[in-house]
This record gives C-alpha cells, structure tokens and sequence, in this order.
C-alpha cells in the first residue's frame, strides 16, 4: 500500500510527444501572383493593347470579354483569366455581346499584321515598308499602331531588339553576341539607350545588376507598410505592403544580384518627406528621381506630378495635357507602372465619371490615399 501511496504522490513524467512535421501549404509562385495582378491592372485600364493576349471570365455572369470591354468592371474575386476564347469556352463560360472576344476588327488585323512582320523581321523595317506589306498608308498605320501598342512602330521595333538583347544576356550570352544577334547595327546604338531601358550597362544587367548599390527602408504608414529604396543618384522605388518582408523579397526578386541594404538611417531624408506628405504637413514631394522611363512615360509622369493635392485628373485629361488626347489607354499603362508611389501621385488620376479605375497598390488605398488628401 505504501508503494503504491509513494507511487501516486510522485509527480507523473510523460513520454515527450514527438512533434508532426507541418504539410506546407502550397503557395503560389510570386511569378504567377504579379502576373494576375498585371492583368488585372490591365483590365482595370481598359488596355486595348492586350485584347487577343487573353480574355476574362466573369463566374457571376458566366462571360467572358477581352480586357478593352467597356462595360462595367466586376469585383476582383469573381473574375478568372484564360490565355485566349477557346480556353474560356471549354471552361464552361460564354463570348460578351458587346466587346465579341471571339472576334477580331478590321483595324486590329492590321495592326496584329504588322506585328507579326516586325517580330520576324531580320533587320530594322522602315514605317514605308511596313505599311506597304501591311496594306494601309504609312499615316494611318503609324496613328493605329500607336493608338493599340503605345509605341511607333519604331519604338515597338527598339523595345523588341532590347527585349531579345535581354534574354541572350539572360542565357548567359556575352555583351557583343547579344546586341548582334538582338539586331543592334553597333555597340554604341545599344550603350546610347542602354542606361534607360535597362537601368544599368548590359554587363551589369547580365550579372543580374551585380555591382549596383541599392538602399532601401521599410516604415509604418496609414496605408500599411512602405518600402523605400534609393541609388546614389535618388529615389528609385516606393512601394506598399502588408508584410516588410514580402515587400523586401519582392525587390531582391527584381534586383536579385545587386548590392542590397537596409539602412533606415540612411534613407531617412526620402522616408520623412513622404511620411510628412502623407501627413498633408508636405503638400510637395521634390526628392531626386533615379527611374528608368520611356520618353512616354517620363511625359506622363511628368504631368502626374504637377497635379495639386487634392485634386484629380481622368485619363484623358492627363492625355490632353501631354499633347497625345488619343493615347488615354497607354496614360493608364503608363500610371500602372509608376516605380515611386506618392513621389509620382498616379492616384490622383480617375475615370471621366470619377471612378478610381484601378491602383497597383491596392483600390482601398487608393480611396484612402484621395481621402487623406482633401
């Protein structure tokens, strides 16, 4: 009895439990998630540039459109995207009566013709020798390129050549066989572009920007996280998060072999003016700018900054503004892309029925951001 008092009056030691290794949760790659958000962005602006890239679906109404419909966008969770028309109709969904995904206008052919010649096209194709194989005079193909694509032909042409140049360094091409084989008559047409398209000399851009220095800093604002990042010539991203660190693997994705450090004192004199703005105690953000930009695009930015705050402009004045009152879808992309939110307000820019259209960061911070600013 007493053993078994002894026995009882002793405190009990379990068998340590062994631990259950977790199934991690399948994720999806951050590729595919900017991806979606991309497009989602583009349908948002009404991009015209992408119809025939891919279509819609709406599980709502079971439609589908392509990304230029006019009617009425839907909530972000109702929508799906297939890669073209006969992906979405094996999927169950049908065509839209009012954009007709499944059909192509007389206009976009061309301009898809025209495409396709300057993608296989050996060397540089003059708008004359376009237009003669496309069929249409070099006036107006010149004014339909541009209202689809953004670009001149011209410019479609250089993009292209930078594009391929790219993807051979990628490959591991050295300098000189890359801008040969990408189309590019010399070394010095390639270097003379080279520092805006690509934001660094092709031997950095081949080592994955080894050698580039990048500071950034991560605050707390109203609109969640920010992550600021700067070279030594200014400011070169601003961007919004829930996580710092989702913020911060997202610019080590982009600049993945850089010189990258987080110095929040180091960044303070960017971090405290747009803080301050924020605050509505700095209506006017004038920090140094290191961004690489289409001359477009530099136009578009350019008048985004000059618009007070408080105030809105639609697309199509933005357009106005810049001398261009056609290339309202290719002001949109041009907003869509802005690397320095705040320092650059894209949104400030509305739909001309003052719908917020869409924000790379997100359309409640968009709301918020314009409410703060009244």
């Amino acid at each position: 009895m007493e053993a078994v008092i002894r026995s009882m009056s002793k405190p009990r030691r379990f068998a340590r439990k062994g631990r259950i290794a977790a199934v991690p949760a399948p994720r999806y790659s951050v590729d595919m998630q900017t991806e979606l958000h991309n497009k989602w962005q583009q349908v948002l602006a009404r991009d015209a540039r992408q119809d025939g890239r891919f279509v819609f679906a709406v599980r709502t109404t079971g439609v589908f459109c392509r990304p230029s419909c006019p009617s009425r966008r839907p909530r972000r969770d109702s929508v799906e995207f297939f890669a073209g028309p006969r992906e979405a109709e094996r999927a169950g969904y049908r065509a839209c009566l009012r954009c007709k995904p499944t059909q192509i206008s007389e206009q976009a052919q061309y301009v898809l013709r025209a495409r396709q010649l300057l993608d296989n096209a050996e060397g540089v194709v003059t708008l004359a020798q376009l237009s003669k194989r496309v069929g249409l005079s070099p006036f107006h193909l010149q004014r339909l390129f541009k209202r689809a694509t953004g670009l001149s032909p011209r410019e479609y042409q250089s993009a292209r050549r930078m594009q391929h140049m790219k993807a051979g360094l990628r490959r591991g091409d050295d300098v000189t066989t890359a801008l040969y084989d990408a189309g590019f008559g010399s070394p010095s047409r390639l270097y003379e572009n080279a520092n805006q398209q690509l934001g660094m000399t092709p031997g950095t851009y081949r080592r994955g920007g080894a050698g580039a220095t990048i500071t950034f800093a991560v605050a707390s604002t109203p609109l969640g996280r920010m992550l600021v990042a700067a070279t030594d010539r200014g400011l070169c991203a601003v961007r919004f998060g829930e996580s710092a660190m989702d913020l911060e693997h997202g610019l080590r994705k982009e600049f993945h072999a850089a010189g990258l450090r987080r110095d929040d004192a180091a960044l303070r004199r960017y971090v405290e003016p747009l803080l301050a703005n924020l605050r509505g105690e700095n209506t006017m953000i004038d920090l140094p700018l290191d961004i690489r930009a289409t001359a477009f695009q530099k136009k578009v930015w350019e008048a985004l900054r000059q618009i007070p705050r408080g105030e809105t402009r639609s697309y199509s004045e933005v357009a106005r503004e810049i001398g261009d009152p056609r290339a309202v879808r290719a002001v949109a992309r041009a907003c869509a892309t802005n690397p320095v939110a705040i320092a650059v307000p894209c949104h400030r820019v509305v739909r001309s029925d003052g719908g917020l259209a869409g924000y790379r960061w997100g359309m409640e911070r968009k709301k918020k951001l314009l409410k703060m600013e009244q």
